[in-house]
């Protein structure tokens, strides 16, 4: 997956949903990572939050709990700020919620991205 893609913050999160419910969390990681170094002004926190929960299901998936965990943590603090006004259709409540269940000594379901996404099928 080529780095340094410009997306449409739509694309961005259609395009990683994707890959996250396709069991290619990593890849959701770089595509998020993208919109998040491509970002200026507050929403860059979103969008960093929203890398770092996919990368913490790749490092849940290769047996990492203690990473997984510290981003969960970091994840949660980047996105709390966007509950009330989250951008772009954002499960921020959603994704809190999912976060603070989850539990990163094992693999990780995917987190749905948006309002009303279906996740996994």
């Amino acid at each position: 997956m080529p780095e340094g893609v410009e997306r449409t913050p739509d694309e961005a999160l259609t395009e990683a949903q994707r890959l996250l419910d396709d069991g290619l969390p990593f890849h959701a990681h770089e595509v998020l990572e993208d919109a998040w170094k491509a970002t200026t002004g507050p929403e860059r926190e979103l969008w960093r939050g929203l890398a770092q929960l996919a990368v913490c299901v790749t490092h849940a998936a290769r047996g990492n709990p203690r990473g997984a965990a510290t981003l969960l943590d970091r994840a949660a603090r980047n996105l709390e700020p966007f509950v009330g006004d989250p951008p772009h259709d954002v499960d921020v409540v959603g994704l809190l919620a999912w976060a603070r269940a989850a539990d990163p000594s094992g693999p990780l379901a995917p987190p749905s991205l948006r309002t009303g996404s279906p996740g996994p099928p």
